[in-house]
């Protein structure tokens, strides 16, 4: 339509201007959920179930090959890659490194984004395995880490130097929150290196923050003693808000709309079977921790927190606790000196036989490629998460 108005103009002898809009940059944080250790061949999982079976079609060809996104393009920090980062158009493959391709949130985020802009979009991903917000993405603002009581007087059981721990604490503290901003700063500074077809005088907007971390944090018991009793995990709330804070003021977006991706693997607590709910203290309180700063009255309207506990699998987890007993038959026949290969193949295939069916055993084939707490390394569930983190965003224009 527009083309036919400028031409129809043309011959008037008028021009048009079309003024080009800034490219919406989206920027992905974390540690090694945001990385992401969905293996390729779990992708099938999403198809197995009609909710999810549309997110198949976004990411894969009729013939199974995955889809080349051309209005998406993503630098992702990938220490593998020789210049540190891996970057192109969106694609399968750019979660954590390994022997096979891998997807993280970024795929089916930058998917859904994509379609609520109408345009073409970038993605900057800055994700570490194994990272701390108490230490590794402390924010400056946040002050420096104090050691507590407890952890001074482990110290000294252990006749450690007091100060050479602080030194190293010190050394550590906000490395990643720098390294972070470095990658940043670099990719929006020459963003014709990673789209080359950007328009310098249209210019960029950030657009959106997902922060998708915690792990470390939440198994931290020096840094937060009494992990799993009410307020234990209050300081992760306030450093939180402060990373809030930083990142806005440091990037200079002070408004820049921020999800935050509350660790939800296990998924629901009511839901929580015998061998979970141990846990369920320590997971319901760091969850409120995390999802709390979004109820700050300073962020009302422009952070949001996404539950993804409301994406886990309870089939595929339930699966992989039923093959749990056939690896525990697995050892112990290992260990019986009376039974040959043959008897012991036949006694485990005579086990699973009892306990899947044909169904459950291609859901567990197709499912899973990684432990529990990286989201059983399943693309039915991060694939459901990254949506939800885009939705997120939209929701709070």
């Amino acid at each position: 339509m527009k083309l036919q108005l400028i031409s129809f103009l043309a011959l008037l002898g008028l021009s048009y201007s079309i003024s080009a809009k800034p490219l919406k940059v989206y920027l992905l944080v974390g540690q090694s959920n945001m990385q992401g250790h969905a293996a390729e061949r779990t992708l099938g999982h999403l198809g197995m179930d009609a909710k999810t079976a549309p997110l198949l079609k976004a990411i894969q060809n009729a013939d199974g090959s995955p889809k080349v996104h051309d209005q998406i393009w993503i630098s992702s920090i990938d220490t593998s890659e020789e210049s540190g980062a891996k970057e192109g158009k969106l694609t399968v493959g750019y979660g954590a490194g390994g022997r096979e391709p891998k997807i993280g949130p970024e795929l089916t985020f930058g998917i859904t984004m994509q379609k609520h802009v109408g345009e073409p979009i970038l993605l900057i991903k800055t994700s570490w395995g194994g990272k701390s917000l108490n230490t590794d993405f402390r924010p400056p603002s946040a002050g420096a880490y104090v050691f507590n009581e407890k952890q001074i007087e482990n110290f000294k059981k252990r006749e450690k130097s007091l100060a050479a721990v602080r030194k190293e604490k010190v050394e550590r503290t906000g490395v990643y929150y720098r390294l972070m901003l470095e990658h940043i700063r670099k990719v929006i500074g020459d963003i014709k290196r990673v789209y080359p077809a950007y328009d310098a005088k249209a210019g960029y907007e950030l657009a959106g923050f997902v922060w998708f971390q915690g792990w470390n944090d939440m198994v931290d018991g020096g840094t937060y003693p009494v992990r799993g009793q009410p307020g234990s995990y209050d300081s992760y709330s306030k450093n939180l808000a402060h990373f809030i804070r930083d990142v806005r003021k440091d990037l200079q977006a002070p408004k820049l709309p921020f999800v935050i991706g509350v660790m939800g693997a296990g998924g629901p607590i009511a839901k929580y079977g015998p061998d979970q709910k141990r846990y369920a203290g320590i997971h319901g309180e760091f969850r409120k921790a995390m999802a709390a700063p979004a109820e700050l009255p300073e962020f009302k309207g422009n952070v949001t927190a996404v539950l993804t506990e409301n994406y886990w699998d309870g089939q595929l987890s339930e699966l992989v606790d039923r093959r749990g007993k056939v690896n525990a038959k697995r050892r112990e026949l290992s260990k019986d000196t009376s039974l040959n290969r043959e008897q012991r193949d036949k006694a485990l295939a005579d086990l699973n036989a009892k306990l899947f069916t044909k169904e459950e055993l291609k859901v567990l084939e197709l499912g899973v490629s990684n432990a529990a707490y990286h989201y059983l390394g399943s693309a039915k569930i991060l694939g459901q998460i990254g949506k939800a983190f885009a939705d997120g965003l939209a929701s709070m224009k």
